[in-house]
């Protein structure tokens, strides 16, 4: 009887730790010999686009790929909701333009909190842990515009954070980009804020320190190859370079590391040394220039995977990588291309959540899944009629109107469908014209130069999109059998401690 009840309490047991895993990915991972959790990276999660992915195949998404943290630019509703009860931890931002009222009023701060915050805390479950208070916005290309705002804006989110009751769950953030701090010698160890904010810094820097909050910086090594020709390229990887910038006693190979200590030098210097940092966007872009390519946006991020993985940090503090959040999670075709083309193209997943290139996130899961239950519309493309020239003066000036409205950034030099003819251009951009309208009647009649079809005139690397049907998306997979099997699977492979427990399972029962 004694064994009897030892194998009934081991079942039972493991019976409830299969049940947590189906609520939470990372449940129990720990089950895993070596296996260290749930992914320890987040991402960043945008939805400026003509047909954004619905929000819950966007959670879906990151639940089956173990994805336990997001941080979101806004309040979005529909996205907070879908959040909901997930497992996911929530950053959430308050835009620039809200900087101006929070600042001026405490009581514009707490109606924020409490619209934004609390209710989804407390009605739908929302697991929100940092409200970011605007998105860098000390950039030297604003010239001063929100410094004297941002201080005071988070001086009362953090008051209506204090009233709500919430300041020991929720803490305040600012993402800064890293011009926020120079180095007079170019190296790390002569990191100090830019003088023109200096003060600004250290009272916040003190503020977030007092409170028990983190700074957030945005770290690019992408910007510096696109923004100096003369940039060494393999310094912007993990995978080593010949010439190593020499500071002191250590050796940079990297770009990140050296401009992540030089944010710590800076802190150090002014007394800062135990404020902890997020590196809030980091990532590299797969189209719009020609280093924003697949191949080195895999070999970027895997580096920066493998380092955390590793639990690898930065010579001024190696016993841990930060907090890190990639940029991003899905292509935004509605984002402006102001900084360049590539700004469209930071996914790791294209816009519908198909998978660009495979990227492994932590030891005990092998590869990515793409997003389920995506619908899309009409598989129909507009493209330039046969019967038309090219020398037509208004093909020309239909291009400009299509590329005006929608998305052509691919078109681009060095981009991935800058290889197209001229004819294989045009369709390009009616297209893309005509997705963006959603396939309505007469977005395809450009001066009558222009025809739909049913051939996918995709050509190599040059993908010619259908759009998201945001309006008719699977909330569940169907309970036929063919897709129970089909479920089951994803199941396991979402969850692999799952395999697991059933194996355990089984092994109990035949004993």
């Amino acid at each position: 009887m004694g064994i009897r009840r030892r194998r009934l309490s081991l079942l039972l047991l493991l019976l409830l730790l299969l049940c947590c895993s189906c609520r939470d990915p990372a449940a129990v991972t720990w089950l895993i010999p070596g296996a260290d959790g749930a992914v320890q990276v987040g991402f960043n999660w945008g939805v400026k686009a003509f047909h954004p992915l619905p929000p819950d195949v966007v959670v879906r998404l990151l639940r089956d790929n173990g994805v336990t943290k997001v941080k979101l630019f806004e309040a979005e509703p529909q996205a907070l909701r879908a959040l909901g009860k997930s497992g996911i931890q929530v950053m959430v931002g308050v835009p620039n333009d809200l900087l101006q009222p929070m600042a001026s009023s405490v009581s514009s701060a707490v109606n924020w909190v409490v619209q934004n915050v609390s209710s989804y805390i407390s009605k739908h479950g929302v697991d929100i842990r940092y409200v970011a208070v605007g998105n860098e916005p000390f950039l030297t290309t604003y010239k001063g515009m929100y410094q004297e705002t941002t201080f005071p804006a988070l001086q009362n989110i953090q008051a209506a954070l204090i009233k709500a009751g919430l300041s020991r769950q929720v803490k305040v953030t600012v993402p800064l980009n890293a011009d926020v701090y120079q180095s007079e010698s170019g190296l790390p160890s002569g990191g100090d804020f830019r003088p023109d904010i200096r003060p600004l810094m250290l009272s916040i820097v003190r503020f977030l320190l007092d409170n028990g909050a983190p700074l957030t910086i945005n770290i690019y090594p992408f910007l510096s190859l696109y923004a100096d020709p003369n940039f060494p390229l393999d310094y912007a990887f993990f995978d080593g370079v010949s010439s190593p910038v020499v500071d002191g006693s250590v050796q940079y190979t990297n770009v990140f590391e050296a401009n992540y200590d030089t944010l710590i030098w800076a802190l150090e210097k002014n007394g800062f040394s135990t404020l902890p940092v997020i590196v809030g966007e980091i990532g590299w872009p797969t189209d719009g220039d020609s280093h924003g390519t697949v191949e080195n946006a895999r070999r970027f991020n895997q580096g920066l995977m493998n380092r955390i993985m590793r639990g690898q940090g930065t010579p001024k503090r190696p016993s841990t990588p930060p907090d890190t959040y990639l940029f991003g999670l899905l292509d935004e075709d509605a984002k402006s291309i102001d900084p360049g083309d590539f700004e469209r193209h930071w996914g790791v997943f294209y816009y519908d959540g198909r998978l660009k290139y495979q990227l492994k996130l932590d030891a005990g899961r092998d590869q990515l899944v793409p997003a389920r239950g995506v619908r899309y519309m009409r598989n129909q493309w507009c493209v330039l009629s046969p019967a038309a020239s090219i020398d037509n003066p208004e093909v020309s000036m239909s291009m400009d109107y299509a590329c005006g409205f929608a998305d052509c950034t691919s078109l681009g030099s060095g981009s991935s469908c800058n290889g197209l003819d001229a004819r294989g251009k045009i369709s390009y951009a009616f297209n893309q014209y005509y997705q963006a309208a959603s396939q309505a009647i007469g977005a395809c009649n450009f001066q009558n130069l222009s025809v739909s079809t049913t051939a996918d005139p995709s050509q190599g690397q040059c993908l010619f999109q259908i759009a998201i049907d945001t309006g008719t998306h699977e909330s569940a997979p169907s309970s036929s059998g063919a897709s129970r099997s089909s479920s089951t699977a994803l199941f396991f492979q979402a969850h692999p401690a799952a395999v697991l427990v059933a194996s355990l399972l089984s092994l109990l029962l035949l004993t």
